[in-house]
């Protein structure tokens, strides 16, 4: 009797039911939630980034974006840079561009304007393995050893030096298949093909022949690379700042995709400039047997090292911008960290004065 009587008052105590509906109703709204948030958080980054920034796998990706972009364009303009190194190398008879082309295909054929490019395609996709893929590598170390402030103060050092560091390894991997491209391309019934080409070269110069346009090489690709990489990164950021009417993280993909072919093609304009010299020496040096830079040099004069400059600045302008489109095209597709433009870093603000 005691017992049931005790439930019966526990029942009817005005506070059990309010307390117990109480508990319920707050558990749900205590964890719930948060699982939500957790679970929201997680769909975001997923379908925004494949990968972290800084990841092994974002540089594999960089890397392959960077074989797809160089080999891909280069191959593509295989012609006018045929044309363009036969100017250089042998002005008395190839006066200009279209007379160029006229005489090439007036003794070649259609197909003489596509030699060279087996060497072309496996030796500037081996570059733009190692261009591309160890120029982030490069940015994000010196990033880290300069600081975030000094990194941001110091950014276009800090793009050129990261570039100059790949392009030493890219012009190591590139090479080999450039000379035997201008081998090609310059000297007539040397070979036709990169088959014939290779062992005949190693035939007669040994390992040497693939190898002794890499210190010209460097001098042409290093200032090339860095004009290329500094001018596109400041070129993006002025044109966010001053020319696109609202900020990057609003414009669509296709967008930012123009965005990045324009500054491209500046930035590629700048890098036909300054390389163009060293450009000269190393088409005359692949030619020839037992030269070096410095004869070649003293031999093609300050007039005859500007040789081809026309038809290498459209080369050049048009092949960087696609470079950095299919680059930043295949960063999309793999939906990979594409971090924007930078700016300067609170704390640095706050040392200014700029903010309180």
């Amino acid at each position: 009797m005691y017992p049931t009587t005790l439930t019966q008052l526990t029942r009817a105590n005005p506070f059990s039911a309010p307390l117990f509906s109480l508990q319920k109703a707050e558990e749900p709204e205590k964890h719930t939630p948060v699982q939500k948030r957790r679970l929201a958080a997680a769909a975001v980054a997923e379908s925004r980034d494949s990968c972290e920034f800084g990841s092994t796998k974002y540089y594999a990706l960089c890397g392959f974006g960077g074989i797809l972009s160089c080999g891909i364009t280069h191959t593509a303009v295989v012609p006018l840079d045929l044309v363009k190194c036969r100017l250089q190398v042998d002005p008395a008879k190839y006066k200009s561009i279209f007379n160029g082309f006229s005489i090439t295909v007036r003794e070649d054929g259609v197909r003489g304007l596509a030699k060279g490019w087996a060497p072309t395609f496996i030796g500037y996709s081996m570059q733009g393995l190692c261009k591309f893929g160890f120029y982030e590598v490069f940015k994000v170390m010196y990033g880290d050893l300069l600081g975030e402030e000094n990194a941001y103060m110091w950014r276009t050092s800090l793009y050129l030096a990261a570039s100059a560091s790949a392009e030493f390894f890219a012009d190591i991997a590139l090479a080999p298949m450039e000379a035997c491209k201008v081998r090609i391309q310059t000297q007539p019934g040397f070979a036709n093909t990169l088959r014939e080409c290779a062992p005949k070269m190693y035939a007669e110069e040994g390992v040497w022949a693939f190898y002794k346009g890499v210190v010209p090489l460097w001098m042409r690709q290093i200032p090339y690379t860095m004009m290329k990489f500094a001018c596109f990164e400041r070129t993006v950021e002025l044109l966010y700042k001053y020319v696109v009417p609202k900020p990057r993280s609003e414009c669509s993909k296709p967008e930012q995709l123009v965005v990045t072919f324009i500054a491209g093609y500046i930035a590629g304009v700048f890098c036909a400039i300054v390389s163009h010299p060293a450009d000269s020496v190393v088409s005359v040096l692949n030619k020839e047997k037992g030269s070096t830079a410095t004869q070649v040099l003293k031999r093609l004069g300050p007039k005859g090292v500007w040789k081809g400059l026309v038809a290498r600045i459209i080369m050049i302008g048009t092949l960087t911008a696609l470079q950095w489109f299919i680059y930043d095209s295949v960063k999309v597709y793999f939906r990979l960290p594409r971090p924007p433009p930078p700016e300067m870093p609170e704390s640095l603000k706050k040392k200014l004065g700029l903010t309180e």
